[in-house]
């Protein structure tokens, strides 16, 4: 069946056309325009996927906010979303996302985790749940699943200083939290800047820390992240010490692009396993 069948059949309207915009990880994305004129949005995978259903199910969970799109199908072939046409960001946009996450934060799902299993990229993600406490949880379903597969990329010194933080999660961790709603991958390539808001696509979306989502868009630069930090602050302020312990809300995405990309983010990981062991010296 072609794209434009699928899209048809899941949806029961009318393809016009449907334009191949390239790919991303193991995915091919597109542009399709319907009969009514309305233009969609296509993650499409050429074999049986489960990250699809993962990535509907977070979107649908992170939907009680007006920062998440709707989505229109999903199976396990193909994810279909509107169309966001992207702008550049302003300061007043940022202002408002900072706002908009902060809100979304605050509403909380009692626990860690989520009820379905989740994926990032094409590496299953343990959503395992639990009322806590987050470090520990964040030491046995974020860090140490990856290490094994991340031992040819970080060697035997770097797995040594990741086993460091997760012996000392408790310590490293700051004050308690309750779990928070969090996209859980908020790098800036995954906020879309429309002429309404900021929206946000492709989540690991579970319960989580709320650092994480603001170390995240730290973590390859976001624009204007002062006014998003600031604007987040003054609805939703950060624990004291949140500044210090950026690097280890950073480790699991990191360990994720080790096991993806190999030794290339040794270097980073090195340093923020570091720095997240320094914090609290």
């Amino acid at each position: 069946m072609s794209l434009a069948d699928h899209v048809a059949t899941v949806l029961g309207a009318e393809v016009r056309a449907t334009a191949d915009l390239g790919v991303s990880h193991a995915w091919t994305m597109h542009r399709i325009t319907m009969a009514d004129g309305r233009a969609l949005f296509a993650k499409v995978s050429a074999e049986p996927t489960a990250v699809f259903a993962a990535e509907a199910a977070g979107l649908r969970w992170l939907g009680r906010s007006d920062l998440v799109p709707e989505v229109l199908a999903a199976d396990d072939r193909m994810i279909v979303l509107p169309w966001l046409a992207a702008i550049d960001p302003t300061p007043a946009a940022a202002e408002r996302f900072g706002r908009e996450l902060a809100a979304l934060h605050a509403h909380s799902p009692d626990e860690f985790g989520a009820p379905w299993p989740g994926w990032i990229a094409e590496l299953p993600l343990d959503n395992a749940r639990s009322t806590g406490p987050w470090p520990r949880w964040y030491a046995e379903h974020r860090l140490a699943p990856y290490l094994p597969r991340a031992a040819a990329g970080l060697g035997r010194d770097g797995i040594a200083l990741l086993e460091q933080v997760i012996e000392r999660i408790d310590t490293l961790a700051g004050p308690p939290e309750p779990p928070a709603r969090i996209h859980g991958d908020l790098w800036s390539g995954n906020i879309r800047w429309t002429a309404e808001r900021a929206m946000l696509i492709d989540p690991a979306a579970h319960g989580g820390h709320r650092e994480t989502d603001l170390a995240m868009l730290a973590l390859f630069g976001a624009p204007h992240l002062d006014r998003i930090r600031a604007a987040y602050n003054e609805i939703h302020p950060l624990a004291d010490g949140w500044r210090a312990r950026i690097p280890l809300h950073q480790l699991h995405h990191l360990l994720v692009h080790v096991v993806l990309y190999g030794a290339s983010y040794r270097a980073q990981t090195m340093a923020a396993a570091a720095a997240a062991i320094n914090a609290t010296r």
